[in-house]
């Protein structure tokens, strides 16, 4: 996002210049959690730690396994930094392998 930013070096001068404007939200808001598929877990375990992590009912969680499965990852939940801190230590909490991209 551009926004426009006045400098004012002396009151009779004004130059503008358009400058680059990060937020908190840039940086922490637009993360996710990948979860990848290992050959050390069995489905039953995935399922149960993807419940625990975020809170879905079965269905979900096995349809993010399965995704994880056969493509090899899936995104297990998007959200902000803070949250997906959480939820891929929960995760973690059996080994699985988890990566936080932003």
């Amino acid at each position: 996002m551009k926004h426009k930013k006045i400098i004012m070096d002396f009151p009779e001068v004004e130059t503008e210049e358009e400058v680059d404007v990060i937020t908190v939200k840039d940086i922490f808001g637009a993360s996710r959690v990948l979860l990848f598929n290992d050959e050390i877990h069995t489905f039953d375990e995935v399922i149960n730690q993807i419940i625990k992590a975020i809170n879905c009912d079965v269905a979900h969680a096995e349809q993010i396994t399965v995704e994880v499965h056969t493509k090899g990852k899936a995104v297990v939940f998007e959200g902000e930094m803070f949250e997906c801190i959480k939820v891929s230590s929960v995760l973690e909490e059996i080994a699985l392998h988890t990566q936080i991209e932003c």
